[in-house]
């Protein structure tokens, strides 16, 4: 008998990819994918705990499904990933009709945890160790979890894929729980991830994303003993049929060394895109945050790139009105971003976490209207630098990886048939998003476009008409 599957993902690309190998693993159960709730027979929800606001999003969708269980016991309702390890217990006690609850080591269990509960064995509960509940070698294997099964029909697009190459992290920011939640840091076996890579390109995949929650700090040995680093891996999957770019996310400043940025600049399908958290400009800060790096080191870090990787670009992280940060360290990040004009930054205001250091060691004593205010602030100087950068682009003819219709011609195509003429929308290969006119026949390929006109985070461009070479397409 056909079974219905209800996922929603929240989060970083480690959470997508997980929705993914989970939804391929039911699928072998016999499972199908429903985008209604009400149809589900089993409903999970892939869960972040790294900002307050992730969190309290899932608990607002868990109390929707409230009067659904009622109305049908049967249902099975699971909260899995990040916030599930974080939780535990007491997502049972805020949502007690919630059957299952599974961290993001245990994600291959849910199939037999499903059978259990349906079976009447009651609630269920796999996580695992804590950072002090164990040796390192027992608490790295309770969070190991690479497996190999993929569904298409959970990325974004199908010739797009993310490809895990490590896992936990070891930085113990003061004010991240990542550590907790994803176990200690440690790299995939090389031959794992060049045997998946070749299996996406077999099957049509042209673009993979690398993602560790430190990516460049990657090291693992393979079955002979040599130890691999990110560039060693670079250079193997450069070598791939049919894959056409490689990008990796997110990176660690200290870890940004000579020989991955020279991979970069040498390898022709590596992404010169580079998303290197700052954080903060102000070296107290940092300290306070136990980044492990110093404003010196991240403008050094940047001055390696801009000798070594031509037509580079970079984005950033940063977190406003961590504890303690006053108006003159806040100055001081400002700065930074003017110096080292981003392409494009992430900023979050600071919400403290349950179970990180910062929560131990601080008091979040930043009033929530000034984290507000700087939010804004930092936000439109990064859009001005944005947008003054994409416009010195007009005119140039840049490489773009077709993903799609845009959000407008998703809309206005609502009710019509028509398959022709569309608006698309893709990336380059310093991930600038690009928008142009085009038609279905085009998504999936790299094409050459010609910017006429941009915005802040977005680049409008006529796609190149005359004939070009194979050679041309490859480049990106």
């Amino acid at each position: 008998m056909e079974k219905r599957l209800y996922i929603e993902t929240v989060g970083c690309q480690m959470n997508m990819l997980d929705s993914e190998l989970v939804v391929a693993t039911l699928r072998k159960q016999g499972y199908v994918l429903t985008n209604s709730p009400d149809e589900a027979d089993t409903l999970l929800f892939n869960t972040c705990s790294v900002r307050e606001q992730a969190e309290n999003k899932t608990y607002s969708h868990l109390g929707v499904l409230r009067d659904l269980k009622k109305q049908h016991p049967e249902k099975i309702i699971g909260v899995m990933g990040c916030m599930a390890q974080n939780h535990q217990h007491k997502i049972f006690t805020r949502a007690p009709y919630v059957d299952l609850i599974v961290g993001p080591g245990q994600l291959h269990q849910i199939p037999s945890m499903i059978d259990k509960i349906a079976a009447g064995e009651g609630k269920q509960i796999e996580v695992s160790l804590g950072r002090k509940d164990g040796t390192r070698d027992q608490i790295t294997r309770s969070h190991e979890s690479f497996d190999p099964l993929r569904d298409p029909e959970m990325r974004p697009t199908p010739f797009q894929a993310y490809v895990r190459i490590q896992i936990g992290c070891d930085k113990f920011c003061t004010y991240c729980i990542v550590p907790s939640v994803r176990g200690p840091e440690q790299g995939r076996s090389p031959e794992d991830i060049i045997r998946e890579s070749r299996h996406l390109a077999e099957h049509g995949t042209v673009e993979i994303t690398l993602v560790g929650q430190t990516v460049n700090s990657y090291k693992a040995t393979d079955a002979s003993g040599k130890l691999w680093r990110l560039a060693d891996l670079l250079a193997e999957l450069q070598e791939i049929e049919g894959l056409e770019r490689i990008k990796f996310v997110t990176n660690y400043p200290k870890d940004m060394t000579r020989e991955l940025l020279e991979a970069v600049r040498d390898l022709s399908k590596v992404s010169p895109y580079l998303h290197v958290p700052l954080q903060s400009g102000s070296d107290e800060v940092l300290k306070r945050m136990k980044r492990g790096y110093t404003v010196a080191d991240y403008r050094d870090m940047m001055a390696r790139i801009r000798e070594i990787v031509p037509g580079y670009a970079v984005s950033s992280d940063f977190i406003v009105g961590f504890c303690g940060e006053t108006d003159e360290e806040f100055q001081k990040t400002v700065e930074l971003v003017e110096e080292c004009r981003f392409k494009n930054s992430f900023i979050f205001k600071y919400s403290e976490r349950e179970g990180t250091r910062g929560a131990d060691l601080f008091i979040d004593d930043v009033p929530r209207h000034v984290k507000q205010q700087r939010n804004n602030d930092l936000l439109a100087i990064q859009n001005r630098i944005s947008l003054e950068d994409n416009q010195k682009l007009i005119g140039d003819t840049v490489h773009v990886l077709v993903e799609g219709p845009s959000k407008t011609a998703l809309k206005n195509s609502e009710g019509n048939e028509n398959t022709h003429a569309t608006q698309l929308i893709g990336r380059t290969h310093c991930d600038r998003i690009v928008v142009f006119d085009g038609n279905p026949r085009q998504i999936g390929k790299i094409l050459p476009v010609v910017v006429y006109d941009c915005h802040a985070h977005t680049l409008f461009g006529e796609v190149v008409t005359q004939e070009c070479g194979p050679e041309l397409f490859a480049l990106g």
